[in-house]
């Protein structure tokens, strides 16, 4: 059985944060791999204005050195919006025996009852939420706390005994770097070195990304 990754977003851009969180995720989880996921139309958020093709281009330059990450295109070739269900429908279909396990951060675990179909998504993969506040600071509501309750496991060597239906909290080292932050200081003409890879720096100037608009 392959334990295998998920870390979908719009990854507009793509920075150190969303790398370190798949770096040390994967050494915690044994992961085979981690599969970046840019999202073409994100239910949850205003579409980007930079292309989706141009977001996968900067996923695909910044992970390039590492083996245990790949990019999967799927949610940029299907039409509609970018429902996590769907994608893991898709992924159970060609991974049957393997473990799926979908990263996601605690801000979107708060509105995880929220998603489509979410009643569904366990049924699929685990989840494991990377996490910096402890989980008892996090501000669920009482379905959320009941899931935790029912799924929950603190031993990572569960996700290797089951395909899904397990949630495990990761502590990572808090990167305070978001995509709108690098945005903004690419806007105002500022450099965003040490934020995000320098290869992903030199395609935003090649393509004058962020200059416009935010």
């Amino acid at each position: 059985m392959q334990r295998i990754g998920i870390l979908g977003g719009t990854f507009n851009p793509i920075h150190y944060g969303h790398l370190r969180i798949a770096q040390e995720t994967a050494e915690a989880f044994a992961l085979s791999q981690v599969k970046f996921l840019p999202a073409a139309k994100p239910p949850l958020k205003t579409e980007p204005k930079v292309t989706a093709k141009q977001r996968a281009e900067m996923v695909q330059l910044a992970i390039t050195t590492n083996p245990l990450f790949s990019l999967d295109t799927r949610e940029l070739e299907r039409n509609g919006p970018s429902y996590t269900i769907d994608t893991l429908e898709s992924l159970r279909a060609e991974h049957p025996r393997d473990a799926l396990c979908l990263i996601i951060g605690t801000d979107a675990f708060t509105h995880f009852d929220q998603w489509y179909r979410w009643q569904h998504i366990l049924d699929y993969c685990h989840l494991i939420v990377v996490s910096r506040p402890p989980v008892a600071d996090l501000d669920l509501s009482e379905t959320l706390r009941k899931l935790l309750q029912m799924h929950q496991t603190h031993d990572a060597t569960q996700l290797s005994q089951h395909t899904h239906g397990l949630i495990a909290m990761h502590a990572v080292t808090a990167l305070d770097i978001s995509s709108s932050q690098i945005r903004s200081l690419v806007h105002a003409h500022q450099n965003p070195a040490y934020l995000c890879p320098d290869v992903v720096i030199s395609y935003i100037q090649a393509h004058q990304l962020y200059t416009d608009n935010l």
